[in-house]
């Protein structure tokens, strides 16, 4: 059995990254998720071969990341809310050029610079896009520093399945927040990048790793080429149900606010009120099928967010009106209570 390790969450991403074969860092440091740049600077200096960069900028540090993606290198970099923001432009060249690389973002209030508390204000940052052009990254929400671990490595592996962007969409209170994690024994298993990645150009055509189309028919082919790896990934749509059997109202929530809502279901029990929760660990596939599945069953359904409401949109698209779809958030750094969850629930309910 693998040793159990109490590790503060953003550390633990670090070490996931590591035994996922991530041996290319480069970042900026930003409040919540310092301690994540920090500690990749600690081990990433001690392996042989390795490369850790504290770069000028938010800017440069994707840049330098999509330079060492085009050679198949595992890369990742991370920063907070704001230093996302400054990196849209190069997460959308990395996506056009087909490169896999992994972003972590431990969100914080906004907008502006806003807080340093955590928030789920980047939703739709991270699912629609973020960036200019037709474009998506595969979206991971852990909810657990065990999550942290397991789902930093899983974005490497689908960012290397669909040569894409993937990030791992955190928050300032799980970056933080200290749990005992395991990493388990695994080998890495990197699939081949020899008719890609750019080692030389010899015996072969040098691919292109800035695409630059001033036809738009061609551009048009290449944009509808990816589109098709958008429809594949619906086979890795993941998601957590609980206390589904026969809700008296279901609760769709993520990351954080889903930790709250197991509270509020268990306090709904002690006063008689039966409450679903659909967990998406996969914001990019969407899990919409289910969440339509079980809008059949019940006629309310509740989206909770540290948010003023961006998820709940993708929510009313999956219910198709088959139910009625109701919000609640805190936002600006302000995170809610099981207690205020449970009100709500009783004022839809009454």
């Amino acid at each position: 059995m693998a040793e159990r390790l109490l590790m503060k969450g953003n550390e633990a991403i670090g070490e996931a990254a590591i035994h996922a074969g991530c041996h290319y860092y480069y970042g900026y440091p930003i409040t919540p998720q310092s301690e994540l740049t920090a500690y990749m600077a600690k081990r990433l200096l001690k392996i042989d071969g390795a490369a850790f960069v504290q770069a000028e900028s938010e800017v440069a540090a994707i840049n330098m990341v999509y330079g060492t993606a085009a050679t198949g290198g595992r890369v990742m970099t991370s920063s907070s809310s704001p230093g996302i923001s400054l990196k849209q432009e190069g997460i959308s060249y990395i996506a056009c050029a087909e490169l896999p690389c992994v972003i972590v973002n431990m969100q914080r209030g906004g907008p502006g610079l806003g807080s340093i508390q955590p928030a789920q204000g980047d939703y739709f940052q991270a699912t629609k896009g973020g960036g200019h052009g037709d474009y998506h990254l595969i979206v991971l929400a852990p909810s657990s520093v065990q999550e942290l671990v397991d789902l930093t490595i899983k974005a490497f592996d689908l960012a290397d399945k669909y040569r894409n962007p993937a990030m791992v969409l955190g928050d300032g209170l799980l970056g933080q927040m200290m749990e005992p994690v395991e990493f388990k024994d695994q080998e890495v298993d990197v699939p081949s990048k020899e008719d890609w990645a750019l080692s030389s150009c010899r015996g072969r055509e040098p691919r292109k790793v800035v695409p630059f189309n001033l036809d738009p028919s061609e551009l048009e082919k290449l944009v509808n080429k990816i589109g098709k790896k958008y429809e594949k990934m619906q086979d890795d749509v993941e998601y957590e149900l609980v206390n589904m059997e026969n809700p008296d109202i279901v609760i769709v929530a993520y990351g954080t606010v889903a930790r709250i809502v197991k509270t509020t279901i268990q306090k709904g029990k002690q006063e008689g009120i039966n409450i679903g929760l659909i967990r998406p660990i996969t914001l990019y596939p969407f899990p919409s099928k289910v969440i339509n599945q079980y809008a059949d069953k019940v006629n309310h359904i509740l989206v909770s967010e540290m948010s003023l409401g961006q998820m709940v949109e993708d929510v009313r698209l999956a219910v198709e009106g088959k139910a009625k779809v109701s919000f609640y958030g805190r936002t600006g750094g302000v995170v809610m209570s099981p207690s205020e969850v449970l009100e709500k629930v009783k004022k839809i309910l009454k």
